[in-house]
């Protein structure tokens, strides 16, 4: 007929049928034909099918005729059976009326499109189990929740940093009353007619330094009193206490009453500076606030304000000298390297300040003894950390180093808390040593926050070494000794080191007794 194809003739099969598996379009296979059945089976190449016991050959069907450019289709199962090469694997599916047996020849040349509305059947292979024998619903069941991977010490520091982060409300709540009460004693210092008349605020410590931990529950105010024409003589060539004299002063001096001989006492001039604030405190009203008792050697007069949280307030007397730093400061704040030879002439040409903290003799204290104080430079450093003038501001790039000193300040806290051998140590030997560390390695690059726990496990080995080896220099008077024996005594320095070394070596378990 014109305009049909020639249909074309397939070769017979030279081996038998029983022995061959023929292969159709999208990966079906096609099944040996059961003994006796005279239907031709779908999909094989044989222009004539064969019967079992009948060698006569039925009649061909006539091939429908294909239109041009378009293949033919053939109507599919929905859910097809997949019969593997041993003929007994079925895959679940809808059992559908089986088409019509009249035999339907192939176009081998022609391949069959899909029949796009009837879904394929989900193909189970290697993937998560369903229960055995349930019908498969063509989607695969969710995987098992995996075991909850441990802690990396990374995470766990950061998470610490994290609980340790002072919430804006409570510093807000806490400043708020703070102020009043030291606004309050300053204004009845300053209208009493004492020796103390013209005493000034200055904000130091942890708080104002931003490296307050855990609760804005403790602070530190200095009250400053400019002294003029001082004479420091320094005390048994340690290089932090001094024996303050005065040179002539035209107009007497208003300090004379605390005078021992030439020297200024110390103790005397603490001694009247907390009689004076017992009773200004007295007139406070509105503020649950009290003076607690002297704790020896201490140079503050400590109060307490309950708000109704407890809130620790150290007020710290302090004479301002506005003369050359001492001698024995000459080659400390070694930052040449780091901030710059600018910045450390301009910090050393700003005021060095002596607070009343005495000096120990055997078991005691040296009761006329002065111990020079640069917190006010340490507050500058800490707010200027970086070698980059950027660090850590809003647009700048940050770094870990106060992170790093966050959670030493953290750990020895924690420490502190359960042995009572170790209240010989304040948080001042922690920011000495890591002003130490950051001279050593001044590039910002190498305290970036994605290596907080080698920055801090570097720093914890610095610290360490300090206590085995007994020597923690003052980071502004290098031949004083922090750690000498005394200053702290050795069994407290090697039972500090046995503590943290336990605590670095088993992923500071402290941290989780949060």
């Amino acid at each position: 007929m014109e305009g049909q194809r020639p249909r074309p003739t397939a070769p017979r099969a030279k081996k038998p049928a029983a022995k061959r598996a023929t292969t159709e379009p999208k990966g079906t296979v096609a099944a040996r034909p059961h003994s006796g059945s005279c239907v031709p089976q779908r999909g094989a190449r044989s222009r004539r099918a064969e019967c079992d016991g009948d060698p006569a050959e039925k009649p061909r069907a006539q091939a429908p005729r294909a239109r041009p450019g378009r293949a033919s289709v053939r109507t599919k199962d929905p859910q097809p059976s997949a019969t593997g090469a041993a003929g007994d694997a079925k895959q679940p599916g809808i059992l559908e009326p089986q088409p019509p047996t009249v035999p339907e020849p192939q176009l081998p040349t022609v391949r069959e499109p899909q029949p796009p509305t009837v879904p394929e059947p989900a193909e189970v292979s290697r993937g998560p189990r369903g229960r055995r024998g349930a019908r498969s619903t063509g989607q695969q069941r969710a995987p098992r929740a995996s075991r909850k991977e441990p802690e990396t010490l990374d995470k766990k520091l950061k998470r610490v940093l994290g609980n340790l982060k002072l919430k804006r409300d409570e510093i807000s709540e806490a400043a708020e009353v703070v102020n009043e009460v030291v606004k309050s004693l300053l204004k009845g210092m300053q209208t009493r007619e004492s020796e103390f008349k013209g005493v000034q605020k200055l904000n130091t410590g942890s708080y104002y330094e931003r490296v307050k931990i855990s609760a804005p529950n403790e602070f530190d105010v200095m009250f400053k009193l400019e002294v003029p024409r001082i004479d420091l003589q320094e005390y048994h060539d340690t290089g932090a206490f001094y024996l303050v004299k005065f040179k002539r002063i035209p107009g007497g001096n208003p300090l004379s009453h605390f005078l021992e001989g030439e020297v200024l006492s110390a103790s005397k001039m603490l001694s009247r500076f907390r009689e004076i604030i017992k009773k200004e405190v007295k007139k406070i009203e509105g503020i649950d606030v009290s003076v607690e008792k002297e704790k020896p050697g201490s140079p503050a007069v400590t109060l307490l304000i309950r708000n109704p949280e407890e809130i620790s307030v150290d007020i710290i007397l302090a004479l301002e000298s506005r003369g050359s730093w001492p001698i024995s400061t000459k080659e400390g704040l070694p930052i040449k390297n780091w901030l710059g030879t600018k910045v450390r002439t301009k910090l050393r040409q700003e005021p060095f300040y002596l607070v009343p903290k005495n000096a120990k003799v055997g078991n005691g204290f040296q009761g006329k003894t002065w111990r020079l104080s640069f917190s006010h430079t340490e507050k500058y450093i800490l707010s200027n950390h970086g070698i980059e003038k950027t660090c850590c501001e809003s647009a700048g790039v940050k770094c870990c180093r106060k992170d790093c000193l966050k959670l030493m300040k953290y750990l020895l806290e924690q420490l502190k808390k359960e042995y009572q051998e170790l209240d010989e140590f304040c948080s001042y030997y922690v920011k000495t040593a890591i002003f130490h560390m950051w001279t050593e390695n001044p590039q910002d690059s190498h305290w970036d926050p994605k290596q907080l726990s080698t920055c801090f496990d570097e720093f914890l080995a610095f610290f360490v070494e300090c206590l085995r080896t007994e020597k923690l220099m003052h980071y502004f008077i290098p031949k004083f000794n922090l750690f000498s024996q005394e200053e702290v005594d050795q069994k407290s320095k090697e039972f500090l080191l046995e503590k943290i070394e336990y605590e670095r070596n088993n992923g500071f378990p402290i941290f989780d007794k949060f």
